[in-house]
């Protein structure tokens, strides 16, 4: 095992997780490159189950470097969440790694969403309501926020304030919902912040580093590949690409240096 890219080749739920828990044991190094918090792994380590949202699987082995690149769409609570709970049954979180470069996750995200999906009505794409879609929407639109701004106190406030700027006035004369309030969520955002600083870096040129040290390094796709937003089964699709080209776009890591992808395919398609 060198660089290995695990996808999953149909809609999901092919049973991926099993065979990412099987190789992580073997890996120095786990990374997840797209997707969100919607997009979770089940795993099984001595009879207790996991359910792993953000948080690479690699988080269950000791000594294993857990990477979140800078294509995942972060959610700083769930990952909290995640890391909180880990830590309650005694695993060591200090090996997780934030890519300064992914894009945050706020509750405009989520609330958005949520009334996007009730506007389309029977039209519905069927989304987990975890913000995904609209933080990646952000990012293109150039004004997203990223984990580098999230941690800067000063930057936080002012792309906040800006972003807010606009997501009430879409609240109000288009959803009909309450504004959003500035104070409480930078009061919450900056908590998460103080929290996660130390994890954050430069993940990509870790990984350049960590491949040319020779290190067995294990990508794991989130979704699956009749999901991806091009080429998969659209519009009832996720909003990035969970495919092999996907992982090297989303950790920063050239085609060249992936060794080998690993297809999971179901008996059948439910």
């Amino acid at each position: 095992m060198a660089s290995v890219v695990i996808l999953g080749t149909q809609w999901g739920d092919e049973g991926k997780g099993k065979i990412v828990d099987y190789l992580a044991q073997q890996a120095e190094v786990v990374v997840r490159s797209q997707g969100g918090s919607n997009a979770g792994h089940t795993v099984v380590v001595d009879g207790v189950e996991y359910k792993l949202r953000l948080m690479p699987s690699g988080i269950l082995f000791k000594g294993t470097l857990n990477v979140v690149g800078n294509g995942v769409a972060f959610n700083p609570k769930v990952m909290l969440q995640e890391m909180d709970g880990m830590i309650e049954k005694g695993i060591d979180v200090s090996g997780i790694r934030i890519s300064n470069r992914a894009h945050v996750v706020m509750p405009y995200h989520c609330e958005m969403d949520v009334c996007l999906e009730e506007m389309k009505g029977a039209n519905k794409v069927g989304t987990t309501k975890n913000g995904i879609g609209p933080c990646y929407v952000d990012r293109d639109n150039r004004i997203g926020i990223r984990v580098c701004d999230f941690i800067d106190k000063e930057e936080f406030a002012k792309r906040l304030k800006e972003n807010l700027a606009i997501k009430n006035k879409l609240m109000a004369g288009v959803f009909g919902k309450e504004p959003f309030d500035y104070e409480a969520i930078l009061k919450e955002y900056e908590g998460y912040a103080e929290r996660l600083r130390p994890y954050v870096c430069d993940t990509i040129a870790l990984l350049h580093d960590e491949i040319r040290a020779g290190k067995k390094i294990l990508f794991e796709g989130a979704q699956a590949t009749m999901l991806d937003i091009d080429y998969g089964t659209y519009p009832y699709v996720t909003s990035s690409h969970p495919v092999s080209g996907g992982v090297c776009v989303g950790a920063g890591v050239a085609p060249r240096d992936i060794d080998k992808v690993v297809g999971v395919v179901k008996a059948y398609c439910t």
